[in-house]
């Protein structure tokens, strides 16, 4: 019968091998969670659609099972938003991460004598998923899990620096920019010149711009599987400028082995 042949027709296109050699529908499903999240969380299925190049039946099916299952909501105005159950997978994630980054981080603490951190991006916040302290009895502590501001911190500038300026303004409009201290940068004109510094240095800086006697220095991790960068911070008189000279070239070499690490466990 008609009926049971499309049904039929559409069980098999959804569950045949993909070209990377697992399964369609999962890898389709997975794509649609990621342009959700890179649309802000919350889409129409024609949005979907247009940047997907899937059609809407293909769309529907596979969001009326994330529906079900709890990783999708539709809200009342028939658009459909990421759903609770991807929180808890989410912090699992974040703390697998911090834990493969600590050998890293305790690097940088024995070649640098600073505190090692850290970050990745959260929506429009930043969060510590990581922390190795320094062995110096004056030394920086942030708490794991602690969330914070982009435009007043080192990794916020370095996490920042590649987004496009509209999605920075953007961002921006959302938190607003208090002022943490006296040289926290609170416009976002002072922002966006701050990122084409950090393009230009390959690196960020947050001088007393957190607190007040704290330098942090941070860099980008390249390619991590979700966007992450790790910092070293310290007493302003500790983390000069003749000291930055010298720990920004280790900063930069501890990522780049970082995200081959993170590389190889995503791909295991």
């Amino acid at each position: 019968m008609p009926t049971s042949n499309a049904s039929d027709a559409s069980t098999e296109s959804a569950s045949k091998p993909a070209a990377s050699g697992g399964v369609q529908s999962l890898e389709r499903a997975f794509d649609l969670l990621e342009r959700m999240a890179d649309a802000g969380g919350e889409v129409g299925l024609s949005e979907l659609s247009a940047s997907s190049g899937l059609p809407l039946p293909t769309i529907h099916r596979l969001m009326r099972t994330l529906v079900a299952t709890g990783y999708v909501r539709q809200q009342p105005n028939r658009r459909y938003s990421l759903g609770p159950r991807l929180i808890r997978l989410g912090e699992s994630a974040s703390r697998l991460l911090g834990t493969w980054a600590r050998p890293y981080l305790a690097r940088l603490v024995e070649e640098t004598g600073e505190t090692a951190n850290m970050a990745l991006l959260d929506g429009d916040e930043i969060v510590y998923v990581a922390q190795v302290p320094s062995k110096h009895s004056m030394r920086m502590f942030t708490e794991v899990g602690r969330r914070v501001l982009p435009h007043s911190t080192g990794v916020g500038k370095a996490l920042l620096s590649g987004t496009p300026a509209d999605e920075v303004r953007a961002l921006l409009a959302r938190t607003g920019m208090p002022a943490a201290t006296e040289k926290t940068i609170t416009t976002p004109e002072g922002f966006l010149d701050a990122l084409t510094e950090v393009r230009q240095a390959g690196y960020a800086v947050d001088d007393n711009e957190q607190e007040i006697g704290v330098r942090c220095l941070a860099v980008p991790v390249p390619d991590s599987p979700t966007a992450a960068a790790i910092s070293i911070s310290g007493p302003a008189g500790r983390v000069t400028e003749a000291a930055t000279e010298k720990i920004v070239p280790i900063l930069q070499q501890v990522a780049a082995e970082l995200s081959v690490a993170l590389a190889n466990t995503n791909g295991s």
